[in-house]
C-alpha cells in the first residue's frame, strides 16, 4: 500500500513539473507563430547548385602509383 502512495506522489510531482514547463514555454513565446509551420510544406526547397565549367576542371594525374598497384 505504501508503494502506491509513493507512486501517486511521484506522478503528481511529475505532472506539476510538466505543467510548469508548459506555462514557462507559453510565457516565453514558444507558441506565438502557428502560421509559418503550417505553410512551410507549400514552399519548394532550394535547388542544389549545379557545378559550373570552372568547377569541373579535370584533376591532374599524379606520378605516384596508387596503393592498389
Amino acid at each position: 500500500m505504501s508503494v502506491i502512495l509513493v507512486l501517486v506522489a511521484f506522478s503528481i510531482v511529475l505532472a506539476g513539473g510538466f505543467l510548469i514547463a508548459f506555462f514557462w514555454s507559453v510565457r516565453n513565446g514558444q507558441y506565438d507563430d502557428p502560421y509559418s509551420a503550417s505553410v512551410r510544406i507549400l514552399f519548394e526547397d532550394e535547388k542544389p547548385r549545379e557545378p559550373s565549367k570552372t568547377d569541373s576542371t579535370p584533376a591532374k594525374p599524379t606520378d605516384e602509383p596508387s596503393p592498389n598497384q
